[in-house]
């Protein structure tokens, strides 16, 4: 999807004001309208256009290459779309906007360590949006106060009783370990991360290497017992116990 048209200000293009251009990836068709309001009447902020798909975010990332990426984690649950935009244009910094279903320790964790530059509540307030949008554009960092509540303790911290180098995998490694997680192989990995196939292999052979692993699924087992992987998703439809 091009920049919104649609929402300009009255002094015509949203690109006029200076300071850091910001684009959405979000599904809800009301939410897009008000984000683009707040970013239109804030100083300082650009407004580049929004777009409600995966596939409409890695096209439009490279495109228009915004400075802020504000992204719903309905549709990263997984942290792969996340992975993506920053291979793609390693200039932008993303926020993510967090359901109160990935309000988790798990998740903020690993969406943290896999590359995205801070987190918000979804349900934030406006002023406090602008304040987060703000201040990761600064920083390439930022964590709301409630959702820094939740994770208590840095990274390293969660692996506890894990003889192990984990907190020292780098951000890509990282990435590239919740993708074999997931079941993908090094060709797909390099495709989600804008990397060659030999460079996924160097990760993984570097992965192994700090983890003390024998292979690739037992590096997994070792950072699931950690704690700081996402589990699989289930299939649709599934039912977990009560």
């Amino acid at each position: 999807m091009p920049p919104s048209t649609a929402h300009r200000g009255a002094t015509g293009s949203p690109w006029e004001n200076g300071g850091p251009t910001v684009a959405l990836v979000d599904g809800i068709p009301l939410f897009r309208e008000g984000l683009a309001a707040l970013v239109l009447r804030t100083p300082g902020l650009r407004w580049l256009g929004a777009t409600d798909t995966p596939q409409g975010a890695v096209g439009f990332a490279e495109r228009y290459r915004p400075d802020v990426v504000l992204l719903d984690s309905g549709l990263d649950p997984r942290n792969h779309l996340s992975s993506t935009l920053t291979a793609a244009n390693p200039d932008a910094v993303v926020l993510v906007l967090v359901r109160e279903a990935h309000r988790t320790t798990q998740y903020v964790a690993t969406a943290m360590a896999s590359g995205v530059h801070g987190v918000v509540p979804r349900t934030v307030e406006p002023p406090q949006l602008v304040d987060a949008i703000q201040a990761v554009f600064t920083s390439r960092r930022y964590m709301d106060p409630a959702l820094a509540r939740t994770v208590a303790a840095p990274r390293g911290r969660l692996i506890r009783g894990v003889d192990t180098d984990l907190q020292q995998l780098s951000r890509r490694e990282f990435q590239v370990l919740q993708l074999i997680a997931d079941g993908l192989e090094n060709q797909a990995i390099a495709k989600i991360l804008y990397v060659s196939v030999e460079t996924v292999r160097t990760h993984v052979k570097s992965i192994l290497r700090k983890l003390a692993a024998r292979d690739r699924t037992h590096a997994v087992a070792v950072a699931f017992k950690a704690g700081v992987l996402l589990a699989p998703l289930l299939p649709e439809g599934t039912r977990t116990g009560t």
